[in-house]
């Protein structure tokens, strides 16, 4: 049996109680287990449910000022703890220093957001003879599962809005990232009344139950598109609501306009952060090929300046990939570049423990590599050719995927008019990664269903429900 510490709880009911199992959380720095975390088994699974459950009448019923009072307080607290939450969501995760402090402050700061929404009943049509109104209601409870790459900002964009609107809630965190989301819980069962807020870990064996529970009403999922059609089938036997951000592969197009000396820094950080790992990354980029060669450099010199480490040192830029089943998937695509093509790795030291991979600029590859047609989730960025930006916009569409991308010029409306050709549910005109709340997200084809976020976003965890009235005397 491991010795490794065990000082975190599940949170079921609003009680902190010890997992019927336990599983090792590994440090992807060292690639060695440095904590153990509680595994909850079936029947602590369905107690969460029934948790939730109960909890849902008196919660929906308290309407949202009083929620409002419950959320913001559970925000503070999670800001009062922003560097004890960061150091734990560093050794589970990796990256930077500077990255988890700003994971775990916008967590806070979007919990603290949706608290102060709210969904108002819309007068649709009111004359003599009728009155018809559109409201909004709780679906019930909801479980939300949330990835590895960043797993309390994805948990809190679908927490705030479930229990703002008066929904309770399951978290299942990611088994290779649960302590961060457990210590959310750990201040929760202070703050927020019994059941409302419950989070179970599990080893990838509790999601099927939790989705086909008849007793779950809504599946908030962020992961892989391959799960992700597990998730609706399973959510089919209830006829369950869910939402979906799935997997993406998001191209940048730079334009003939665009200054490469400008533009390759941003399409650098669009594609690495978080060592790659983040759904929308740019995944890809497609460039006139008269300026291939120059971008590539440029990007291949800031390749050469990342330093690749331990994010606890300050001079750290680049963290490890998460965990070793991604760190082999990436290796393999590497594998399967075609031996035309040119790889620049940059040229830091790689750390001899953990799973670090260099930033890699990837150039002279075809259309059809796997390299260009898949999702990396990696510190490695293709750049393509275009001789006509049809072509390029046509080669951009044919992905299964739709989630994000990016159009780079000198000139603003030839960018707009430019991304209103991309089928993606997101296009960002000289940005990238711009996720204010207030605007919805959701990925197109492959890469998801519903929308996140927004007002939109929140009623998704709601029912829409028409009033319809005729006025007058009853004949």
């Amino acid at each position: 049996m491991s010795t490794l510490p065990l000082d975190h709880a599940l949170l079921i009911n609003g009680r902190l109680v010890a997992g019927d199992d336990t599983l090792d959380v590994v440090n992807p720095v060292t690639a060695l287990p440095f904590a153990r975390a509680p595994r909850a088994s079936k029947a602590q699974a369905n107690a969460a449910v029934a948790a939730a459950r109960a909890a849902f009448a008196n919660w929906s019923a308290l309407g949202y000022d009083v929620r409002r009072g419950y959320l913001e307080a559970f925000a503070d607290a999670i800001l009062a703890h922003h560097r004890e939450i960061a150091r734990v969501l560093m050794l589970e995760r990796g990256g930077t220093l500077q990255g988890v402090l700003h994971e775990v402050t916008m967590t806070a700061n979007a919990i603290r957001y949706f608290a102060e929404q709210r969904l108002t009943p819309t007068v649709v049509r009111e004359n003599t003879d009728e009155r018809i109104i559109e409201q909004h209601y709780a679906q019930g409870v909801v479980v939300a599962i949330t990835p590895w790459n960043r797993p309390l900002t994805l948990l809190a964009y679908k927490l705030g809005p479930a229990l703002i609107t008066g929904n309770t809630l399951i978290a299942k965190p990611a088994p290779s990232t649960p302590l961060s989301t457990l210590m959310l819980g750990e201040i929760a069962a202070n703050i927020l009344p019994s059941g409302v807020f419950n989070i179970i870990v599990d080893d990838n064996d509790l999601g099927a139950h939790l989705t086909a529970h008849p007793d779950v009403d809504h599946i908030s999922f962020t992961g892989s598109t391959a799960t992700g059609r597990k998730v609706m089938a399973s959510a089919a036997s209830t006829l369950k609501r869910f939402t979906l951000e799935l997997g993406g592969n998001d191209a940048a197009l730079v334009l003939d306009d665009a200054d490469i000396d400008v533009v390759a820094p941003k399409l650098f950080a669009a594609a690495m952060i978080n060592s790659g790992q983040v759904c929308y990354a740019t995944k890809r980029v497609y460039a006139p090929r008269f300026m291939v060669e120059g971008l590539s450099a440029v990007l291949s010199s800031l390749a050469d300046r990342a330093i690749l480490g331990d994010g606890f040192d300050p001079s750290t830029t680049f963290g490890p990939i998460q965990n070793r089943t991604q760190y082999e998937k990436v290796q393999t695509l590497m594998n399967q570049t075609p031996p035309e093509a040119i790889v620049h790795r940059g040229q830091q030291p790689l750390p001899k423990v953990g799973y670090f991979i260099a930033p890699t600029i990837v150039t002279n590859l075809p259309e059809h590599a796997n390299l260009v047609q898949e999702e990396q989730f990696a510190p490695i960025l293709p750049v393509l050719p275009y001789d006509d930006i049809g072509d390029a916009i046509l080669r951009i569409n044919a992905s299964p995927y739709g989630l994000g991308g990016s159009i780079w010029t000198s000139n603003v409306e030839r960018g707009i008019a430019i991304a209103s050709r991309i089928e993606s549910g997101t296009v960002w005109v000289n940005q990238h990664m711009a996720l204010p709340l207030d605007v919805a997200f959701g990925g197109a084809k492959q890469s998801g269903m519903g929308l996140q976020n927004g007002i939109a976003g929140m009623e998704d965890f709601t029912q829409r429900r028409i009033v319809n009235a005729k006025l007058g005397a009853l004949i």
